[in-house]
């Protein structure tokens, strides 16, 4: 089976053919940077970096492109608010969901783009649009035609023009020939950031950014467009507009996330719901986290709460104690060994990460029969395969990134484990039990459970 994902703009499953052969593009709407993240932002970042990974070990040559949007209407309203430059409440925030995305295992995207370092691309889209007769300047805006592109228009969200609202995006309506029209450019307003162009100063409107870095850095043609399922309209709906017009063939297939939600709400931080990352790596480990998000079917709704994030974290302990008990006995650990058909059967259908997992749990449990009879060779694949899938889903409790690298203190942490765990050893064969079991408690009291296995003692920091 190759992959199939659902295609938004289709309303069906399809084969996903790449526009150039052994190479897959994606672009995936990033951060509005206005506020920092909470973990509905974040599940898109997951969502994507999960299909990212299973197109790598497919074997397509990947170029991820994610971009932040860096300036628009509530960035400039938290700044007024603040008293601060736009710019400063840009940077805090795009810091912020980088530590939040590297913190939850997500792989740097190819590259990731600002809305404020394409101006030109902009620029040059417009002066497409309004030669082709798609687009118009008005009392210095710059405004997208929908009656000029009326009979495709509404394709993606399935709507017909005539029951759309407004675009309700600008303080004057009179300057629109419609009221759907979409600000392709904004005027220049007093204490708002501008940029020059043949209309006069302004700043870019939210939808034509994207379409301007998708197209420089993928191709006017290229495979996904992804993104949340909030974004299908306008925005997304906006950006075939501008983009088809204007004689760019765009994306082929649209892939949407849904959301995450408290009760019926869609979680946000208007309403006062959010849960910010930094708060959410205080109640499980950020690897769990990644396991909660990432462990649904992407296009499915969640509905948070706690006790289905602590079960979410009970599981990915149970993947993780028997890869940390194999690993015991089993030290290397071959990387490229096939993966279980089954898995890759549940990714190539479009992308269904809860049959995937369902995949490994069942191999975790085969591999955890196999430790208590000592069958070191069935061991050794069913860590392979374990250590495989759960390297394609951002998973693997061995990888760097969940191990901890660079200047931490694991090898300081290991080295003193090791002495103590050495002196609870030599006062055992002296019968000394207790001194053995201060050391063990006093391990204890530090954050560090130790577990007598028949392969000897094994420890762990406790969770």
């Amino acid at each position: 089976m190759s992959l199939h994902i659902y295609d938004t703009s289709t309303r069906a499953i399809r084969e996903f053919v790449p526009v150039e052969a052994g190479r897959a593009s994606i672009y995936l709407c990033g951060a509005t940077v206005q506020a920092p993240p909470h973990i509905g932002h974040i599940r898109s970042g997951v969502n994507f970096d999960v299909l990212r990974r299973w197109m790598a070990r497919s074997g397509y040559e990947v170029t991820f492109c994610r971009n932040v949007t860096d300036i628009d209407d509530k960035i400039i309203r938290v700044s007024a608010e603040e008293s601060v430059p736009w710019f400063v409440v840009a940077e805090r925030n795009q810091r912020a969901f980088a530590w939040a995305y590297d913190t939850l295992g997500c792989l740097p995207p190819t590259v990731e783009p600002r809305a404020t370092g394409h101006v030109p691309e902009m620029i040059t889209l417009m002066e497409r649009l309004i030669e082709r007769g798609h687009a118009y300047a008005s009392g210095g805006d710059v405004y997208f035609d929908v009656r000029s592109y009326e009979e495709r228009y509404g394709s993606l969200s399935n709507q017909k023009l005539d029951n759309m609202r407004p675009a309700a995006d600008t303080d004057d309506e009179s300057c629109k020939r419609d009221p759907r029209d979409f600000a392709l450019w904004k005027g220049a307003k007093p204490g708002e950031p501008t940029w020059p162009t043949p209309w006069g100063p302004g700043r870019p409107g939210w939808h034509l950014e994207c379409s301007a870095m998708a197209t420089k850095y993928l191709g006017p043609t290229f495979d996904i467009h992804g993104g949340g399922i909030d974004l299908i309209f306008p925005h997304h709906e906006n950006e075939i507009a501008q983009s088809q017009a204007a004689g760019d063939g765009f994306a082929h297939y649209w892939m949407h996330n849904g959301m995450l939600k408290i009760g019926a709400e869609k979680m946000s931080k208007s309403l006062g719901n959010s849960l910010l990352i930094p708060d959410m790596v205080q109640k499980v480990r950020p690897v769990e986290l990644r396991y909660y998000l990432a462990a649904p079917h992407y296009r499915s709704s969640i509905d948070y709460s706690e006790e289905a994030l602590l079960e979410a974290a009970a599981a990915y302990q149970r993947i993780e104690g028997f890869v940390t008990r194999a690993a015991e006995v089993i030290h290397d650990v071959d990387a490229h060994a096939p993966l279980p058909q089954a898995f890759a059967d549940a990714l190539d259908d479009d992308l269904g990460t809860p049959q995937a997992l369902a995949v490994v749990h069942e191999v975790v449990r085969e591999g955890n029969v196999a430790l208590a009879r000592g069958d070191k060779e069935a061991v050794a694949r069913l860590l392979a395969e374990t250590q495989n899938m759960l390297d394609v889903l951002g998973l693997d409790p061995r990888s760097p990134q969940w191990r901890g690298t660079g200047s931490d203190l694991s090898p300081v942490v290991d080295a003193l484990v090791a002495v103590a765990l050495e002196q609870r050893k030599a006062a055992r064969e002296r019968k000394d039990y207790a001194a053995a079991d201060a050391i063990r408690d006093q391990l204890a009291a530090a954050g560090i459970t130790v577990e007598d296995t028949p392969h000897g003692p094994r420890w762990e920091l406790s969770r």
